[in-house]
């Protein structure tokens, strides 16, 4: 998903996508970085959007899953104790969570003075028959933490993202890069136009990891696609780069 955003009006566009998507037979939606309250986030949202992975907040789009009977991916401000975390949140179409990952690479002053980076490189599930990995923006730009969920069995790796203007060729060029080198596909959900001073440039990107990519452009709207596990059984035969790997000669 890719789109425009408000406070309030972040159910009732995540619920409206939700809709759309389950009529066109999409079995996950994946959306932008902190859909529920919109990055960056505004102090006027900060406390109608944050909450516990228990709380209100996703208890709502729990509700949503179950209604269309469609898996989520949502991003919001979770709540831990005195912590606040850039996360994101995996349910399935019965509204149950099954993964939570908190951004571990914060993105400039502003984003560390506000969030606490998490601490957990991989978070996986499984759902629809592929193992799914989580990451957020700014992230999927470090190889490290692209390569460690591929070698960890992630097939589909999940990336909300805040990208901004005049960086898109982080979606048109790196995005792919990402699923060809380490042989996964990259859903990588952007946010469009202009808020908070900042100006959000789409290009929602489905990337394969045979090298090919659909992208959605600069327009706000549902990026639709196949995820094949027998491609990434494909591309990791062909292109035996996890194999052929030498991590003895670059240790950390």
């Amino acid at each position: 998903m890719s789109g425009t955003r408000g406070a309030r009006q972040s159910y009732e566009q995540l619920r409206e996508a939700a809709r759309r998507a389950a009529e066109e037979g999409a079995a996950l939606l994946v959306t932008p970085e902190i859909s529920i309250g919109g990055y960056p986030l505004l102090p006027g949202v900060r406390n109608e959007a944050a909450g516990p992975v228990d709380g209100p907040q996703c208890a709502e789009v729990s509700a949503i899953a179950r209604e269309f009977g469609i898996g989520l991916v949502h991003g919001w401000p979770e709540t831990d104790g005195d912590a606040l975390y850039n996360s994101v949140r995996l349910v399935d179409g019965r509204g149950d969570t099954l993964a939570v990952y908190r951004k571990t690479h914060l993105y400039g002053r502003a984003e560390r003075a506000l969030f606490t980076p998490g601490d957990t490189a991989v978070v996986q599930a499984s759902f629809g028959g592929l193992t799914v990995g989580l990451l957020i923006c700014y992230d999927v730009e470090f190889p490290e933490i692209v390569r460690a969920h591929a070698l960890a069995g992630t097939e589909l790796l999940l990336v909300p993202t805040g990208l901004m203007r005049p960086w898109e060729f982080v979606a048109r060029t790196l995005v792919p890069a990402r699923a060809f080198e380490s042989q996964l596909y990259v859903a990588y959900a952007n946010w469009v136009g202009e808020r908070g001073g900042l100006d959000f440039c789409g290009h929602t990107t489905v990337a394969a990891p045979d090298g090919t990519a659909v992208h959605l452009g600069a327009d706000a709207g549902l990026l639709f696609a196949d995820v094949d596990p027998a491609v990434v059984a494909g591309a990791r035969a062909t292109t035996t780069y996890l194999e052929d790997r030498r991590p003895e000669l670059y240790p950390a």
